[in-house]
């Protein structure tokens, strides 16, 4: 039977579901409302906001940050392989060694057009 390998899967879905929606209603229940114009006013570093809260980004915040992610989850790859290195044997270290080089190139390729410098 299918359903039961998959209840304590469902059982913690379920408990933090609920667990989640307790703490928020004993938070709304049990906590102090005394809102008043300096609790309900805009917050920005201590002063007013000078300007438009859409100020466009540069581009390569984006790029630099899509990059760290990038690199940062191919490198998660690293770990489970680790683990089990000794048992994949030459083929295991062959195909990660292809992928390691292609995620080197990847580096390089994204170095050499500049796509890490910020100025």
């Amino acid at each position: 039977m299918v359903g039961v390998n998959y209840f304590p899967i469902i059982f913690f879905a379920l408990l933090a579901c609920v667990m989640g929606a307790a703490m928020m209603v004993a938070g709304r229940l049990l906590g102090r409302h005394k809102p008043d114009v300096e609790k309900n006013s805009s917050y920005e570093c201590g002063f007013d906001a000078f300007e438009d809260a859409r100020v466009k980004f540069d581009v390569r915040y984006y790029l630099i940050a899509i990059l760290f992610i990038l690199f940062d989850l191919e490198i998660a790859f690293l770990f489970p392989w680790a683990l089990v290195f000794k048992h994949l044997g030459m083929y295991g270290f062959i195909l990660m060694s292809v992928f390691l080089a292609i995620l080197i190139a990847g580096f390089v390729y994204v170095w050499k057009k500049g796509a890490l410098e910020w100025e």
